[in-house]
């Protein structure tokens, strides 16, 4: 069994910066692909950014190309997202989610998901 809690998330202005964590348990944390989502009120679960297990591959979504970079320390079990030049659009509840296997962008596709947390950004 794998737990992820976020943190992090918080209320900022336009263009400013935030840096998520998610720390996860499990013994497996290594073999885990892990992902970034996010819901904004009234959406769908989109993807944001995915990490492979040892940080080898990254994938993000256009919506937040050159802005957001994942990363992971696997000595911490925690995966990161740090987020620059916010904008209004990026409010939403970013989840952690973790996956066996490869690297995916569909939510449906993660077994593990954290309880997420609120960011939100003030235009």
């Amino acid at each position: 069994q794998v737990q992820l809690v976020e943190s992090g998330g918080g209320l900022v202005q336009a263009g400013d910066s935030l840096r998520l964590s998610c720390a996860a348990s499990g013994r497996t944390y290594s073999s885990l692909v892990m992902g970034w989502f996010r819901q904004a009120p009234g959406k769908e679960r989109e993807f944001v950014a995915t990490i492979s297990w040892n940080g080898g591959a990254k994938y993000d979504a256009d919506s937040v190309k050159g802005r957001f970079i994942i990363s992971r320390d696997n000595e911490k079990n925690t995966v990161y997202l740090q987020m620059n030049s916010l904008a209004s659009e990026d409010t939403a509840v970013y989840y952690c989610a973790a996956r066996y296997g490869t690297s995916s962008r569909y939510p449906s596709t993660y077994r593990y998901w954290g309880q997420g947390t609120q960011v939100t950004v003030s235009s």
